[in-house]
């Protein structure tokens, strides 16, 4: 049976949230002896792990994010996989661990969506199949070394907006009490301690009534880095997309994309340190990536002052064309002239 010819399951597809379901199953590459190993479809969700497995104490796991849509011919595709297979070879290399090659990556990303076709959400519901690459060590050690042996997972769940008003403005706070990463640390690798220490951050904010964490830079604390879940975009009056330079932040394929359709909306795009104290250039403020796209910020609140973004209710015009576009070419509604959809 092909990928599109499943029979969807039974989901409340237009209020799914951003969470784990179950799903048929996952794909598992396993890596030893210096060679990648055949991929496998397992069905348990469990995992067994040795008690002195690397991950488990050094810290050697990364992961990507990306998405499969049911297009409006009711097709299935993945958005840009190429991009997600290099990012997880460039984090591979900051932690020195064996990555899977790109053909490898790709072709266990299209092999889960397509064992999992019945999940991707339909066309018109606004929701998508989220796909979850893994990287971990397992080898058993204590010493502090590089694992000589990894497992390679993909699993995928059927999500919803990452945050639950989906594309509605929100306000940011300032973290002035904790760095993401470190300077010349891991913040350009996606590595599972860089959103642990994330976590703290996040939970303050949220006690304080904010969704979403501003993160400056870990040297002078002066310019902007990235919000906590994805990368800052700001667009000046005079149409200029601004997005950080720094080496402490993972580039977003989803920011990469937008840039792209910002200069051919006639915009220029930027990469300058963006100082915190000069956020009042911006007349549109978003936070981009995989899980949400984009997500307008009204305002962005620190110690010393707030500032504040067009309408508390409304995202702004060029927000909204950048959102619209990219959503119109992951959905089939806009013509892939850039050929960023992948056939499942």
């Amino acid at each position: 049976m092909s990928a599109v010819e499943q029979r969807k399951v039974q989901l409340d597809w237009a209020n799914l949230g951003f969470q784990y379901l179950p799903t048929n199953g996952y794909i598992r590459v396993e890596y030893a002896e210096g060679a990648w190993h055949e991929p496998t479809v397992e069905t348990e969700p469990m995992i067994s792990l040795h008690i002195a497995a690397n991950c488990l104490h050094y810290g050697q796991a990364i992961f990507e994010g990306l998405k499969a849509f049911t297009r409006h011919d009711g097709t299935i595709a993945l958005f840009r996989p190429e991009l997600n297979a290099r990012r997880m070879a460039e984090s591979a290399a900051r932690l020195c661990m064996a990555a899977p090659p790109a053909d490898l990556f790709v072709a266990a990303c299209r092999r889960a969506v397509a064992l999992n076709a019945a999940f991707v959400p339909p066309y018109g519901t606004g929701a998508s199949l989220y796909v979850r690459p893994v990287l971990f060590g397992t080898e058993p050690m204590v010493g502090i070394s590089a694992s000589a042996t990894y497992t390679f997972l993909v699993l995928v769940t059927p999500v919803g907006p990452y945050y639950k008003h989906g594309f509605t403005p929100l306000s940011a706070v300032v973290c002035e009490d904790y760095d993401r990463a470190a300077a010349r640390g891991t913040g350009r690798a996606k590595c599972a301690g860089n959103y642990a220490a994330s976590l703290k951050p996040y939970y303050d904010a949220k006690h304080q009534g904010y969704p979403i964490v501003l993160f400056t830079d870990p040297v002078e604390h002066k310019y902007v880095d990235e919000f906590g879940t994805s990368n800052f975009l700001g667009i000046t009056p005079g149409g200029v997309y601004k997005t950080p330079r720094s080496t402490s932040i993972l580039e977003s394929v989803t920011n990469r994309s937008l840039q792209v359709l910002a200069e051919e909306m006639g915009l220029t795009v930027a990469h300058e340190p963006i100082p915190l104290a000069a956020l009042d250039q911006f007349s549109e403020v978003g936070a981009c990536g995989t899980a949400a796209v984009i997500t307008p910020v009204h305002e962005v609140v620190s110690r010393a002052r707030t500032f504040t973004f067009g309408s508390p209710d409304t995202a702004g015009a060029v927000l909204t064309q950048l959102y619209t576009t990219l959503q119109g070419i992951q959905y089939g509604e806009i013509a892939d002239r850039h050929g960023w959809m992948m056939d499942v």
